[in-house]
């Protein structure tokens, strides 16, 4: 286990249920998002994303959940995502146990290859649980959309005694429309499911205040962390695999240099095949 930090976040390498266990106090913690391996088959560095069954996956889920779940202060919320194929073992789990406000889809569109014999999946589901149901934090005004039948029809409302034109701004429901992280993104880092900023922000910014507590038992590239930085949280991320712990102490400003190697962003070149400013098959940077 390896703790390294600065004032805002501490980032930690280490087994997730172990330091959960050892490392993070009971009842500390305001708002807690997690992004674990789905059981899909992906490679993670040196860890390869494979259960023998949905039931040692789902076993291996139910024991960090109840950790997280003590972690959580009475009033603190819990976003969750997993595979869909996974989502029902564990939406009726955490609904013994957590009170699910909402069940979110996070959408986006793939221009890779997809399934031709059967409709392929173009979401992920995110759960929204909270301890108390009367007693949480939703900062409803500062995650305001745009209401695009009133900002972009001009409709009146005539259902109340005085007609006015409908509110032009409105919470997001629960379709989540973000785009996933592309190679040629700014905020690109070598990882097959980063989660885009924007998601973590709107979650951060929704379910959590000026110096609340934030914490991210399965880190990764560290983007709950960084959000959570720039939204003047605290946070901690846990993280099993040293190649991506290294990015978090990059991305987080807590070290330039690990071991005597130097911590560099990842270099990202394209080749242009066509159109009036092609680079004729020279690589350039981004």
């Amino acid at each position: 286990m390896q703790i390294l930090g600065n004032e805002l976040c501490l980032a930690i390498l280490g087994d997730t249920e172990e330091v959960l266990d050892r490392q993070v106090a009971d009842a500390s913690v305001d708002l807690i998002f997690v992004d674990p391996p789905y059981n899909i088959g992906k490679r993670f560095s040196n860890f390869y994303d494979k259960w023998p069954s949905d039931r040692e996956y789902a076993e291996w889920c139910y024991r960090w959940l109840d950790l997280c779940i003590k972690k959580l202060k009475p009033t603190g919320s819990m976003y969750l995502m997993t595979s869909t194929q996974a989502m029902p073992y564990l939406d009726l789990f955490i609904r013994e146990k957590l009170t699910v406000l909402s069940r979110i889809i996070w959408a986006y569109d793939s221009s890779g290859v997809q399934a031709k014999k059967h409709y392929g999946s173009l979401w992920e589901p995110i759960l929204f649980c909270v301890k108390d149901k009367k007693n949480y934090t939703f900062n409803a005004d500062e995650i305001l959309v745009e209401a695009k039948t009133g900002a972009r029809r001009g409709l009146i409302d005539y259902r109340s005694d005085i007609p006015k034109p409908y509110n032009t701004k409105k919470v997001p429901g629960n379709v989540w429309e973000f785009p996933r992280v592309r190679y040629r993104m700014d905020e690109y880092e070598r990882h097959p499911s980063q989660k885009p900023e924007a998601l973590l922000r709107r979650i951060i910014t929704s379910s959590s205040n000026v110096g609340d507590l934030v914490l991210d038992p399965f880190a990764g590239t560290f983007t709950t962390c960084a959000v959570a930085q720039w939204l003047g949280r605290k946070s901690v991320g846990i993280e099993f695999q040293e190649e991506y712990y290294r990015i978090g102490l990059r991305r987080l400003n807590i070290a330039g240099d690990l071991n005597g190697e130097k911590l560099r962003p990842p270099a990202k070149t394209y080749v242009r095949k066509n159109g009036p400013n092609s680079n004729r098959g020279q690589a350039g940077l981004f």
